[in-house]
């Protein structure tokens, strides 16, 4: 509540009630579907989206309330109380509580504290990733209903089409009602399991807000601190406070670093190289080395390790030949674990660092990667000084691709320089 109340400082009611969505939305959707059973999700779906609406009319009319967080939640309480008290199914659950005059007890179980709201979300993360659905439908769902993805957002990280996410998350749910799934932490032997998917949906989480093609952005702030607020509540739990996900925020914490030096004051895009160093946030670096010193202390090496200590390395100012034969060795390990055409883009830039543009620019067209600016940027980028022509004809690609207008404005000027 109390970062809700620095905004109301900032903001005005347009940018706030869109800000509250995005933090508050998902969470009393946790609560209330933990209370009403996974069966009722779209009940608490819409009691929340109704929430939100009674705001924006009340807060039109009246202007902000005191604590616009505090007025959701009791908002949001009132009228889960009011469905329970009207609702069919509230009567055949409790029907033998209202005999014994236990229904105000019932009622009052509706905490949206928050306390149960972190539990109530930790406990969805892990009910949504239950393997009575494919690994794709988990992750998928998680987007949807615990980050607030939309459709769209969600198939472009699938790299599919919208029709064939919705039917995808509506299978999932059907299922998930069918096998009669309880919002509940799993047993201990099915922790590992699990714990694998929700780090993959709080990992896509935060890759779509680091390198946004969606509504024009290229970078969404909420979308990557909201994934580091999830994963922040898998560090300290207890049960889930394993290696990988000391690796994972050690990861989220090194790329946020840079989040001011990442974009102009127009909002273009700043190559790396070109960033301004004095910008980077040195207590996410100073953070991200403490957590990733922490997944140092088993015996796994997952790919977020490998990952991390990337973006490490990436937060070292020095350009010395150690920082990239250590990076160039890194993308080796990261893709015999697991191969990416992304990560091998990456490798080419590490590569030119070491072995000179010639041997990156024939490692990069092996990839072909056509569908992808960065792709076509990154071997721009290569001939640039070698063979200008060749340098020309890939920005031009590069620009016939890109997603965003700030990523055309980028290319554009390293055609300009040529």
């Amino acid at each position: 509540m109390q970062n809700a109340t620095e905004y109301i400082k900032v903001m005005g009611q347009q940018e706030l009630i869109p800000h509250l969505f995005r933090s508050e939305y998902r969470k009393i959707v946790s609560v209330l579907c933990k209370q009403f059973g996974f069966d009722q999700i779209e009940t608490a779906e819409d009691i929340s989206s109704d929430t939100f609406l009674t705001a924006s009319q009340i807060w039109g009319l009246n202007g902000l309330p005191e604590n616009p967080v505090a007025w959701l939640y009791n908002v949001a309480k009132n009228k889960a109380i009011n469905h329970l008290k009207r609702d069919a199914v509230f009567q055949n659950k409790i029907s033998l509580e209202l005999k014994n005059g236990l229904s105000e007890n019932y009622i009052q179980e509706i905490d949206l504290s928050s306390q149960n709201i972190n539990d109530s979300q930790l406990q969805m993360m892990f009910t949504i990733c239950h393997p009575a659905i494919s690994q794709e439908a988990q992750i998928g769902l998680s987007l949807r209903i615990l980050c607030g993805f939309g459709i769209e957002e969600i198939a472009d990280a699938f790299l599919t089409n919208k029709e064939t996410i919705n039917k995808r998350l509506f299978r999932a749910k059907e299922k998930l009602r069918e096998e009669k799934i309880k919002i509940e932490m799993p047993p201990s032997f099915l922790m590992e399991r699990r714990l694998e998917t929700v780090l993959t949906t709080i990992y896509l989480l935060f890759n779509e807000g680091y390198y946004s093609e969606c509504q024009n952005m290229t970078l969404r702030k909420d979308l990557c601190l909201e994934a580091m607020r999830l994963c922040y509540m898998l560090v300290e739990n207890k049960i889930t406070n394993k290696p990988p996900v000391n690796a994972l925020f050690a990861l989220m914490c090194f790329h946020s670093s840079r989040f001011d030096a990442r974009l102009d004051k127009n909002g273009e895009p700043v190559l790396y190289e070109e960033q301004d160093t004095g910008l980077w946030n040195i207590e996410l670096i100073s953070k991200g080395a403490y957590y990733l010193k922490n997944s140092a202390k088993g015996t796994e090496i997952s790919k977020y390790h490998l990952e991390a200590s990337i973006a490490y390395w990436g937060t070292q100012k020095t350009e010395s030949k150690e920082k990239w034969e250590n990076v160039l060795r890194l993308y080796d390990q990261l893709l015999k674990m697991e191969y990416s055409p992304i990560a091998a883009l990456n490798r080419t830039f590490a590569l030119s660092k070491i072995k000179g543009k010639l041997e990156a620019i024939s490692e990069a067209e092996k990839l072909e990667l056509t569908e992808n600016p960065f792709y076509f940027s990154l071997l721009g980028e290569l001939y640039t000084g070698i063979n200008n022509k060749k340098a020309h004809h890939n920005f031009q690609r590069a620009l016939a691709v890109a997603k965003t207008d700030a990523g055309r404005q980028t290319i554009q000027k390293k055609m300009n320089l040529l």
